[in-house]
Order: C-alpha cells, then sequence, then structure tokens
C-alpha cells in the first residue's frame, strides 16, 4: 500500500489565535515551546512562551512561529528564557550537572552532592522531571548502569560489569539491569537479537537487531521500553548483548543526522505491528524533515478521515524512533502534543530539522528517507 502526502510548507501548520497563544503564555504552558514565540514590542525582546519574567499586556504582543521570524521582525533574544537554545540547556542546574555526569559517568551522585554544587535539590528534582521524565539521580544510575551493559557486550564477566557500573550489590546490579533491559545480565546469551547503546546528543539510545534488520530503536530512558523489550524478548525467545551490523550502521546514520549533514536512514527495518500500523508508519517515513502533520492529516491520507485516534495509538506504538519520525507529527492546533521520548527531545528534532529543509532544494539526496524582573522579555 502506497499513500502519497501533498507538499506541506515547513512546519506546516498554522499558529492558533492570538487568544490562545495568549492564553498559553500567561499560564507558561510548555506545549507550545517550541512551536510559538512572543515578541513585546515594548521591549523589542522576544520570549518562549513558558519565560519566567512578569508577563506583557496583550496589546504589546505579537507571536510567531519560529526564533528566525522574530529576528526578521526586529526583535532580540531573552536573557532570561534563552529562546535560541533548547529549553533543556536554559536551565543552569540542567547544564551545570549534565557536564558534570558526562564529565565522570561512574561517580555515584547523591543529594548532598548536588546541594554541594550549590542547587536545591527539590528544584533539581522539578527541573529534571519536567525536562527528562526523571530525576538527575536516576539518570546518573541509569548512565552507571550503561558503562556496565558496554562491559557485558565486550564479552566482560557480570562481576566485572557490576563494578565498572558502579554497583557494591551484585544484586543490585541484576536488578537495575532487569528493570532497563527485562531481563538479568545471565539471562542475556546467545539470543538470536542483540542489543547495545548509541549515544546521541540528546541522550543514549538502546538498539535491537539480528545480522539483517533493526527491530528496535529507543531512547533508554523511554518508560515503554521494558515492555517493548518483553514483546521482543518473547518473539525471539530472547535478546543479547552484542552489536550486529545494523546497528553499526544506524549509529552512523545517527551520527549523520545529528551533525546536520544527512537526514537519510537506509538500515533495514523489521517492523512488528498490523497492517493499519504499519501503514501509519509508512506514511510517517513519508513527512520530509523540517515539515510536521497531525494526527487528522494522516487519517485523511489514509482515505480514514474518522481514525485521527487510531493513528495516534499507531504512532504511540512506533518503536524505532527518529527512524519511523514520530516527533514529526503534533496536535492540529499546533502544540507539541505527547512523545514517548520526552516533549523537550521533541522540539531540539524540530528544530534540527529545519535546517534541512531550508537546505532542500540544494541537496534532496540527503532529505529523503527510504521507505522501507519586568515584562517579559527584560533581563
Amino acid at each position: 500500500m502506497t499513500h502519497h502526502l501533498a507538499p506541506a510548507p515547513l512546519l506546516a501548520l498554522t499558529l492558533p489565535s492570538e487568544d490562545v497563544l495568549y492564553a498559553a503564555l500567561l499560564a507558561r504552558d510548555p506545549a507550545f515551546d517550541g512551536r510559538a514565540y512572543v515578541g513585546v514590542t515594548s521591549t523589542g525582546i522576544f520570549c518562549r512562551l513558558t519565560c519566567p519574567a512578569r508577563k506583557p499586556l496583550r496589546a504589546n504582543c505579537r507571536f510567531f512561529s519560529s526564533p528566525a521570524d522574530c529576528l526578521a521582525a526586529g526583535f532580540r533574544a531573552c536573557l532570561r528564557c534563552h529562546p535560541l537554545a533548547p529549553e533543556a540547556a536554559a536551565d543552569p542546574c540542567i547544564a551545570a550537572l549534565t557536564s558534570a555526569l558526562e564529565a565522570d559517568p561512574a561517580r555515584r551522585w547523591r543529594e548532598a552532592d548536588v546541594a554541594g554544587l550549590g542547587f536545591d535539590p527539590s528544584t533539581v528534582r522539578r527541573s529534571f522531571r519536567r525536562q527528562f521524565g526523571m530525576t538527575f539521580l536516576e539518570m546518573a544510575r541509569q548512565r552507571r548502569l550503561r558503562e556496565g551493559m558496554a562491559t557485558l557486550a565486550a564479552g566482560g564477566r557480570v562481576i566485572e560489569a557490576q563494578f565498572d557500573a558502579g554497583f557494591d550489590s551484585p544484586a543490585a546490579f541484576r536488578a537495575a539491569f532487569a528493570r532497563l533491559l527485562g531481563a538479568a545480565p545471565a539471562e542475556m546469551k546467545g539470543a538470536l537479537l542483540q542489543a547495545d547503546w548509541i549515544d546521541t546528543p540528546i541522550g543514549p539510545m538502546i538498539a535491537v537487531a539480528d545480522k539483517r534488520s533493526l527491530h528496535l530503536l529507543e531512547f533508554a530512558d523511554r518508560k515503554a521500553l521494558p515492555a517493548e523489550l518483553a514483546r521482543l524478548r518473547k518473539m525471539a525467545g530472547g535478546i543479547g548483548l552484542g552489536r550486529p551490523q545494523p546497528i553499526d550502521q544506524m549509529a552512523d546514520e545517527l551520527g549523520a543526522f545529528f551533525a546536520g549533514t544527512s537526514a537519510r536512514f537506509d538500515t533495514p527495518l523489521a517492523l512488528h505491528g498490523s497492517a493499519f500500523t504499519r501503514a501509519v508508519w509508512e506514511i510517517l517515513r513519508q513527512i520530509p524533515p523540517g515539515t510536521t502533520r497531525s494526527y487528522g492529516d494522516i487519517a485523511r491520507d489514509m482515505g480514514c478521515p474518522e481514525a485521527a485516534r487510531a493513528v495516534a495509538r499507531a504512532n504511540g506504538a512506533n518503536q524505532i524512533a527518529l527512524v519511523i519520525p514520530c516527533h514529526r507529527v503534533i496536535g492540529a492546533d499546533g502544540a507539541l502534543t505527547g512523545y514517548g521520548g520526552g516533549l523537550w527531545r521533541k522540539q531540539r528534532l524540530i528544530e534540527l530539522e529545519r535546517g534541512y529543509a531550508l537546505r532542500h532544494d540544494r541537496q534532496p539526496d540527503d532529505i529523503g528517507q527510504r521507505a522501507d524582573g519586568g515584562e517579559a522579555g527584560q533581563p
């Protein structure tokens, strides 16, 4: 079954009414972050709708769909909400703690360590949950666990992996490993499917493949990951640790994608879903980078205009992130809506892909995907 999408303008959907946007500004609604910005005529500054500064009068607001439009209209970027940077990067505690974690991934972080850096632990918990869906301490434990998984994938013993992951207790290591991957280390041997990590600028991903095809690609912190791995393990009789060729190929393609040189993914995929679900995924792969669609748009393209909810379920069932670009589906009103990898990642991906869309006419071969204090703005 082949579907053809009508051409869509860059980040296609029109902004909602100014009534909706001003209400979102007053509520600091994160659903529009990365999708709408406000220029404040009384200050000449533009902001995110989530900016913490005192809100401007309605008469002083102009709304835009991108930072580029704000700059073109003569506004300059706010020094409080940093609209030219991803939202997570604008939070000083997030920037400092994630940098510290990458500098020493084996460190066993505690709340006292966070406080020792001058941050309030409760504020840090709220910030990380809002941006990443997990606390900083949970993120640090996951990062340590990854070190242990790398040791096992290279053929190391479980006890070596335990120490590399910074766990004093073998039982604690086995339990943490099982929570992430759905099985204890000793159970992940000699299987047809193999799993490994792939690093990306927006967080580590877990990839699962056999010798021919990629079966899963998910962010390691996605809540649905253990259930998805359990389904694959049941289907294949187990999942081992290793790096077959499709994972290597995907790692290279993701590197090019995040470097801004290519949005093309040619790694063979093994898709597990109903005929309807696979048809939705096929349409998702036809959405060009830098454009977005709504669930209703996709349902109409399939000839089933009443099936928007079914399309949303199929979108949520996608277990090959980025390659099947469910992040390009947004709400009918232009809001980002849900994303299993977190709305902050969805924002980052949409912003990244704007660059591909702007270069589309010059580099068409790299763009395609194969179908298999004062008023707001005052510093």
